[in-house]
C-alpha cells in the first residue's frame, strides 16, 4: 500500500481499495513518512512507561499540541490511543492510571478512613492530595488562560 501511496496514489483510492477508512490510511501514510517502514515491524504489544504517557499527555495538555500530531510524533498506532490516555488521565484526577494484567480481585480492600490511619499513612495521604490539588489548580489556571486569550481574539466571520 505505501508503494502506490509514494508512486502518487490517492489517499481515497487506496482506501477504497482496501477497505479502509480514509483517515486510517492518511494516518498510517503519515506515520510511515514521519518514522519509516520499520514502524510496522513492532508485532508484539507495546507497555508504555507511565512517565513517557505522562510526558506526551502534557504535551497535549499543557502545550496544547494537537493529539493527531502528537501521536504521529510518537509513533502511536493510532490517536485514539493518546485520546483514551487523556481521558483516562482526566477521569483518574491528573494521575496515571496503569491497567493491570488478568482478572481483577473479587474481594474488596477495606479503606481505612483517615482517623484510624498512622502518622506516616496520614502524611502520605495528604501528600498525594496536595499533588492532586496543586495540578488541578495549575489546570484551571492555564484553562482560565486559553479562556481569556480566545475572548480577546476578534470574532470570526
Amino acid at each position: 500500500m505505501y508503494g502506490r501511496y509514494k508512486s502518487g496514489e490517492p489517499i481515497r483510492k487506496l482506501a477504497l481499495a482496501y477497505r479502509i477508512n480514509r483517515s486510517n490510511v492518511d494516518y498510517l501514510m503519515k506515520l510511515i513518512n514521519h518514522h519509516g517502514i520499520e514502524i510496522l515491524d513492532n508485532t508484539s504489544k507495546t507497555h508504555y512507561d507511565p512517565e513517557w504517557k505522562k510526558q506526551i499527555i502534557e504535551e497535549v495538555i499543557i502545550g496544547e499540541k494537537s493529539v493527531y500530531q502528537t501521536s504521529i510524533k510518537h509513533g502511536l498506532s493510532s490517536p485514539g490511543v493518546l485520546c483514551n490516555w487523556i481521558k483516562q488521565y482526566k477521569t483518574a484526577g491528573y494521575v496515571i492510571v496503569e491497567k493491570r494484567k488478568g482478572r481483577p480481585s473479587t474481594m474488596k480492600k477495606p479503606t481505612k478512613k483517615y482517623e484510624n490511619m498512622t502518622d506516616a499513612e496520614k502524611i502520605k495521604y495528604l501528600e498525594n492530595k496536595n499533588l492532586y490539588l496543586e495540578l488541578e489548580n495549575d489546570y484551571l489556571k492555564k484553562l482560565d488562560a486559553v479562556i481569556q486569550k480566545r475572548k480577546q481574539q476578534p470574532p470570526k466571520k
